[in-house]
């Protein structure tokens, strides 16, 4: 039991929900520890230029804004951790959690910001040119902008997919959606929205066989799949709207999740989830908005709901 670690606030994940957890858990006396998870930083790792967040007039890249989150989050003595949180026990008083070395931790409140990883086809220079911030993205609302005036590539045919459309095509000079099947599993009114956009082509039964360019986006190769026809579409941007996974597979056991694996909100306008004392931040919760400003702002009423949930405890 002597290698037990005892903690007041432990914050699975980082990103924009996890270091703003941290920074007001540790404002707060709670000494947050903060374990980064697979992706240190989350998805905005990922991101070239980050214009949207207010503070950055300038812009800012996404890894130089986790790294500051991160100082400011350490600056006020919150313990941020390398590694990830394998395994948790939360069906007693003790919440529980085990480290990928097995370092068994006891949490008073436990603060989940493990956020949800977009999904992408595996293409070898899809992968390559989203790593070198080259053109891909799976986020035309963070992104767009970067693209006005220019032609660009949207796979997916759903209604995420026919949202992201639509918004491109108010930046973009075209917007060419690739859809799979011979049809969208869009709503009729999406469908409809995007079908009566002018500078939306819609091609059915298309299959994206790679993507074209060396520092960046240059095309997309595709196929029909019925015709079995060729070619190449001019892109400068390729967009991938095809989903998105939540990180939560090790708390479905104890926390309630939707059919997708969305952590459910006990109480809504709060971060608490069906287990007292363990609350959520950020996209492992929100599949709606899914942007930095929105997973702060979880991770700052995450640590103000674990800190009032810690009150009632001394009560």
């Amino acid at each position: 039991m002597s290698d037990i670690e005892r903690v007041k606030c432990l914050i699975i994940g980082s990103g924009p929900a996890g270091y703003t957890a941290a920074i007001y858990a540790a404002r707060a006396d709670m000494h947050p520890v903060l374990y980064q998870g697979m992706q240190p930083g989350g998805q905005l790792t990922t991101t070239n230029e980050v214009e949207n967040f207010p503070g950055y007039p300038q812009g800012i890249t996404g890894p130089e804004m986790m790294l500051e989150l991160q100082a400011q989050a350490e600056r006020f003595q919150a313990d941020i951790r390398t590694g990830f949180i394998d395994k948790v026990d939360f069906s007693g008083p003790v919440h529980k959690a085990w480290t990928e070395d097995g370092k068994e931790i006891h949490a008073d409140t436990v603060i989940i910001s493990t956020g949800a990883s977009a999904k992408y086809l595996g293409l070898e220079n899809e992968q390559r040119l989203l790593k070198a911030g080259g053109g891909v993205s799976a986020c035309a609302v963070c992104d767009g902008f970067f693209y006005r005036g220019q032609e660009t590539v949207i796979v997916g045919g759903g209604d995420s997919a026919c949202e992201e459309a639509h918004y491109l095509s108010k930046l973009c000079s075209k917007v060419t959606m690739l859809i799979r099947r011979d049809e969208m599993r869009a709503s009729k009114v999406m469908i409809k929205r995007v079908e009566n956009t002018p500078n939306i082509e819609i091609l059915y039964n298309t299959q994206t066989i790679d993507v074209v360019g060396e520092e960046g986006v240059e095309g997309v190769h595709v196929k029909n799949v019925v015709t079995g026809e060729e070619h190449t579409i001019p892109a400068t941007g390729f967009f991938v709207a095809i989903g998105h996974k939540p990180n939560t597979d090790i708390f479905k056991d104890y926390i309630n999740l939707d059919e997708v694996g969305y952590i459910k909100y006990e109480k809504p306008g709060t971060s608490k989830t069906n287990v007292p004392g363990v609350f959520v931040a950020g996209d492992a919760a929100d599949k709606e908005y899914r942007q930095a400003i929105t997973a702060a702002g979880t991770g700052c009423m995450a640590a103000l709901d674990a800190e009032r949930y810690l009150a009632s405890l001394e009560d």
